[in-house]
């Protein structure tokens, strides 16, 4: 789509230092990040005038470390997707099925990228669903100041709302290796068959720590976590006191009804799944 009332693109080198802050041209109100562009190019952004195009930053996609993953904000869903993860990382093959949960066509693959999903934050953003249940940690930029970390389950804080200050940048996405070896459980549905996420839930699991990860049936991400595999009654008793009926979001994707009996359904299958796996594991 034409963005009609943009007047200028800036390369985002203008405006940000060689290391970690923002220099340069002050940041405003018409001013907005250009990633991938697969949103900002979609409707009409009338409060826009100025793309700031973090393009050409040369940003390392991912690098992998003994201690775990970093993720570009500018890294592309198709990057991530092919990404070969070491054996040892139970969890990996979870970023290969957070990015097949996004409504999107191979095109918006290689354009979209990690960061923007996040930085979108909608209930359904599958990039934020992978984070949090993998305990990621954000790198943020603001315009002042020096760089801030922000644990992802933190940053999204309601639908399509952030911790992001005004011109704040999201740097990078850290995975620790501890998150990324766990044994996990993946459940997601929506509506039609290629639909926008209804319900997105993953569990976790490691010797010490039980973790359930709720997203896209609550307007923002909601965690729940157990020294132990739970009861299914401790289970469903948590999640009821973590999600009051009015965090069930109602959109035409799914009513609030819908995504709260699924957000049940789903966790008691995670539960049985990994208390089974837990099982096997000990024999």
């Amino acid at each position: 789509m034409d963005l009609y009332t943009v007047k200028q693109v800036i390369d985002a080198g203008q405006l940000l230092g060689s290391s970690s802050q923002s220099k340069g041209p002050g940041w405003e109100s018409g001013f907005a990040w250009l990633g991938g562009g697969t949103w900002l190019f979609s409707e009409p952004q009338p409060a826009t005038d100025t793309l700031v195009d973090m393009g050409r930053l040369g940003w390392p996609a991912i690098i992998q470390r003994p201690d775990g993953l970093e993720i570009a904000a500018t890294c592309t869903i198709a990057d991530l997707h092919a990404f070969k993860a070491p054996g040892e990382w139970k969890a990996a093959p979870l970023l290969g099925q957070c990015c097949r949960s996004l409504l999107a066509s191979f095109k918006i693959w290689n354009a979209a990228t990690v960061g923007g999903n996040i930085c979108m934050s909608l209930p359904a953003g599958a990039m934020i669903t992978l984070t949090t249940a993998l305990e990621a940690v954000y790198t943020l930029w603001p315009r002042d100041g020096s760089p801030r970390e922000v644990a992802a389950i933190d940053f999204v804080t309601g639908d399509h709302a952030n911790v992001l200050g005004p011109g704040e940048l999201l740097r990078s996405i850290w995975l620790p290796a501890a998150a990324l070896s766990k044994t996990f459980a993946f459940r997601r549905c929506s509506l039609t068959q290629l639909g926008r996420s209804a319900v997105l839930l993953v569990g976790t699991l490691c010797p010490d720590r039980f973790l359930l990860t709720i997203t896209a049936a609550t307007v923002r991400p909601i965690q729940i976590g157990f020294a132990v595999i739970p009861s299914a009654d401790e289970l469903r008793g948590a999640i009821g006191q973590a999600v009051p009926d009015d965090l069930y979001l109602d959109d035409p994707h799914g009513s609030p009804a819908y995504r709260r009996h699924m957000t049940y359904y789903f966790a008691e299958q995670i539960r049985s799944e990994l208390a089974a796996k837990e099982m096997l594991n000990a024999e």
